[in-house]
């Protein structure tokens, strides 16, 4: 077995270290609190329902009323 000094072991932790420290953002974006809370509330989002309200409706159908009416076009209106 070959022999390791203590100070490549030291280097060695140092590495790891600054890897660990360079990955930390991401790390506590993908396991943190903050995502577990996330993902929480995406459960939440996805089981919501819309509900529409006859405001809506009435809006809906006087734009598809709207979208249906005839329209003068410009060369109608030089002939009047």
């Amino acid at each position: 077995m070959a022999f390791v000094s203590w100070l490549m072991i030291a280097l060695l932790a140092l590495a790891v270290a600054a890897v660990i420290g360079a990955e930390w953002p991401k790390l506590t974006a993908r396991f943190g609190a903050e995502a577990r809370s996330g993902r929480e509330r995406a459960r939440r989002k996805a089981a919501l329902k819309i509900v529409r309200s006859e405001t809506e409706e009435f809006e809906a159908s006087v734009q598809r009323d709207l979208a249906e009416l005839p329209t003068i076009e410009e060369s109608d209106r030089r002939k009047r």
